[in-house]
């Protein structure tokens, strides 16, 4: 009798271990800026992105992959999983490597995948400027899955958010990288584009509220990696350090946090606001302590 009730005890301790959280919010939003190091926050005028900062909890020292370079970050930001599970070890059309493990639709399976698999009914986007992110969001498996011009970025997100108010939407920008190319990090022409970039996000929070939908939202803006000089992919902490920031509902004001935070625990802390059961190849950690 002890034996099948120590049995019994641990078939729902494992059933328990395996079930999502409660969902935090019914609308999430991903914003990412590619090149976006964590090194220029002294230095730039961001005021919608540090109200966010004020409203919610963030960390400036969340940690690269490597290489630090694009498609392995965005990949582990949206797959839960470093490069050696992913197959993303560099940038490139597919994968340099073999994924350890692909669902259906022949990804390693992303944030989107687990909210098509376990909410099936959530209306979800991505919106994005550079044709790498396709990929390495398992399109397949998105409503709207859109490449667009940078100055059509932030028009068409406001337009999609009003007219569909998605469940979960990524919106990627292809900048700073590009100037951080081309003028260098660390330059006036950098801490310009950041400033623009500031003020789309601004018109997407906007839109959120003019949805009628913001009480129920939460937000999140990031990023790949950022850089040094008129490069990146090395392992300076100028160009491994990434902001995460993350506000809205169910989201404690409690500023700055000093939990470790890697790229592959972006997804993860998604899947909790959402209440998803993540994948046992997935292998990183929520940040649950943002959560109330």
């Amino acid at each position: 009798m002890k034996r099948y009730l120590f049995l019994v005890a641990i078939v729902v301790a494992s059933i328990l271990c395996s079930c999502g959280s409660k969902r935090q919010a019914q609308h999430i939003f991903l914003i990412g800026f590619d090149g976006w190091g964590s090194y220029c926050m002294d230095s730039v005028d961001m005021p919608n992105t540090r109200a966010l900062m004020e409203q919610g909890c963030y960390t400036l020292k969340k940690r690269t992959v490597l290489p630090s370079v694009s498609a392995p970050n965005w990949a582990s930001m949206f797959m839960g999983a470093t490069t050696e599970l992913t197959g993303w070890t560099n940038n490139g059309n597919t994968t340099p490597l073999e994924p350890a493990y692909v669902n259906e639709n022949g990804v390693f399976p992303t944030i989107f995948s687990l909210v098509r698999e376990q909410i099936p009914e959530a209306k979800t986007a991505c919106i994005y400027e550079w044709g790498g992110i396709k990929p390495l969001v398992d399109y397949k498996a998105i409503d709207c899955c859109q490449q667009e011009r940078p100055e059509n970025i932030a028009p068409k997100a406001v337009e999609y958010i009003k007219n569909v108010k998605p469940d979960f939407m990524a919106i990627i920008y292809d900048d700073p990288d590009h100037v951080g190319h081309s003028k260098g990090h660390d330059t006036p022409e950098y801490y310009a584009r950041m400033e623009e970039l500031d003020a789309c996000l601004g018109e997407i929070i906007a839109a959120i509220k003019e949805a009628g939908i913001y009480d129920d939202s939460i937000i999140v803006v990031t990023s790949d990696h950022g850089g040094i000089g008129t490069g990146h992919g090395g392992q300076s902490m100028m160009e491994m350090e990434t902001p995460f920031i993350i506000a809205g509902k169910n989201i404690k004001q409690g500023g700055e946090f000093t939990e470790v935070m890697l790229q592959q625990d972006t997804a993860h802390t998604l899947a909790e606001a959402f209440g998803l059961t993540v994948p046992q190849m997935w292998n990183g950690n929520s940040m649950s302590h943002v959560f109330e």
